[in-house]
C-alpha cells in the first residue's frame, strides 16, 4: 500500500516540476527615467569651457563689425546735417558710399554668424557623443530600462516626477570622467541675485549693432 500511494505522489511532483521549469521567468518591472539631453550638453564644464574659448575667439570680429556699424552711423548723420548744403552729386557719393558699407557689414555680419554657428554645432555634437556614452553607461548601472529625452518636443511626456530627473547626475558623472573643472563664476553684481544653478549658455552668434 505504501508503495501504491508513492507513485501518485510522485507522479503529481514530477508534474508540478515539470511545469514550473516551462514557465517563463516574470520580466523585471520598467524603470523609466527622463532627461534633458540637451541642457545636459549645455551644461557641461567642458562644454561651457569650449563655448567661451569660442566666443573669445570671435570677439575682434564682432569688434570689427561694431566698428563699422558706428562709422556708417556716423557718415549718416554727417550726410543729414551736411545734406542741405551738398551738391546733387556730393550727396549721391555720399549715399552710394554708405550703401556700399551697408552691403558689406551685412555680408560679413551673415559671414561671422555662418562660421559661427558651425563651429559651435560641431563643438556641440563632439560633446554630445560623449555625454552620451556616459548617459548609457549610468542607466545600466541604476537599472533604467527606458530613457526619456523630455528636451524634444516630440517627446510625448506631459508628466515626471523629479526623482526620475537624471540630467544633473549625468552632468555630474560626465564632469568627473572628463576632469574638465568647472569654469569660474562671474563676479557678482552689488544687489544682483546669484543663480544656483548656470542656464545652459545660449548661442549668440557676431551681429551688427
Amino acid at each position: 500500500m505504501k508503495h501504491m500511494i508513492a507513485i501518485p505522489f510522485s507522479l503529481v511532483s514530477g508534474f508540478a516540476l515539470s511545469a514550473t521549469a516551462q514557465t517563463p521567468a516574470a520580466a523585471p518591472p520598467a524603470k523609466i527615467a527622463v532627461v534633458a539631453f540637451q541642457a545636459a550638453v549645455g551644461q557641461t564644464n567642458e562644454f561651457q569651457r569650449n563655448f567661451a574659448d569660442l566666443q573669445k575667439k570671435y570677439e575682434p570680429k564682432e569688434s570689427q563689425l561694431k566698428t563699422l556699424n558706428e562709422e556708417i552711423e556716423s557718415l549718416k548723420k554727417q550726410l543729414q546735417t551736411q545734406g542741405a548744403s551738398l551738391s546733387e552729386a556730393e550727396r549721391t557719393t555720399r549715399t552710394k558710399a554708405i550703401d556700399d558699407k551697408e552691403k558689406k557689414l551685412k555680408r560679413s555680419a551673415e559671414d561671422a554668424q555662418a562660421d559661427f554657428k558651425n563651429e559651435m554645432q560641431q563643438m556641440f555634437n563632439g560633446v554630445a557623443g560623449k555625454v552620451f556614452d556616459v548617459l548609457s553607461s549610468y542607466s545600466r548601472e541604476q537599472g533604467y530600462t527606458l530613457v526619456l529625452d523630455v528636451s524634444q518636443q516630440q517627446t510625448p511626456v506631459l508628466y515626471a516626477v523629479e526623482s526620475t530627473n537624471i540630467t544633473k547626475p549625468v552632468i555630474d558623472a560626465y564632469n568627473v570622467k572628463s576632469g574638465v573643472p568647472a569654469p569660474p563664476a562671474p563676479p557678482a553684481q552689488p544687489g544682483a541675485a546669484v543663480s544656483a544653478k548656470p542656464a545652459a549658455p545660449a548661442a549668440k552668434p557676431p551681429a551688427a549693432h
